[in-house]
């Protein structure tokens, strides 16, 4: 006789999550705000999980370069596996410069609109730059890393975010609580 390890299975119809985008430039503070925001999420017994360029390139994309098609191509595997998450009841917070508008289209297409909020984290680029700890500005102001965004790569802002977080003004804690209180009901 057959055990059934999984009762409950199936049972439970969970509607799709949120996928909050954080686009902005290298520094902006999209990486912090995520960290932070899927901490207040979990705080409130919210399932969330980041994605960024951490995760993903070390692992799924890391066969791919930073030319416009590896880029495009990076953007479209983060949507899909963002979908994923989401379909699963998951708050995906996605961390990425995504520099291009046609590409960040495109993931909201695949991820679907009715799921997908676009938050700009508007820092100016010399507010990025001092805050570099990496040194990645210095090296592509100095050639070493090229099509770096912002630099010698356009970043192309969004038109109409759905937010617009000031990271260079206000506190992470205050971009994380602005995303708190836009998103209240509807996570």
């Amino acid at each position: 006789m057959s055990k059934n390890l999984f009762p409950n299975k199936g049972l439970i119809k969970r509607e799709p999550s949120k996928v909050i985008w954080l686009t902005g430039l290298s520094g902006s503070g999209k990486s912090t705000i995520a960290n932070e925001l899927e901490v207040a999420l979990e705080d409130m017994g919210i399932k969330s999980y980041v994605l960024d360029g951490d995760n993903l390139r070390v692992g799924l994309n890391k066969d791919l370069g930073f030319s416009d098609d590896d880029r495009k191509e990076n953007m479209r595997r983060i949507a899909e596996v963002a979908k994923l998450f989401a379909d699963s009841g998951t708050v995906t917070i996605a961390a990425f410069i995504s520099p291009f508008k046609a590409e960040r289209a495109e993931c909201k297409e695949i991820i679907g609109a009715e799921n997908f909020v676009e938050c700009h984290v508007d820092t100016s680029l010399e507010v990025c730059e001092a805050r570099d700890v990496k040194g990645l500005y210095a090296k592509a102001r100095a050639g070493i890393i090229p099509n770096f965004t912002g630099i010698d790569s356009p970043y192309e802002e969004p038109s109409n975010p759905d937010m617009v977080l000031e990271a260079g003004v206000f506190t992470i804690s205050e971009c994380v609580d602005k995303i708190l209180t836009q998103m209240k009901g509807k996570l």
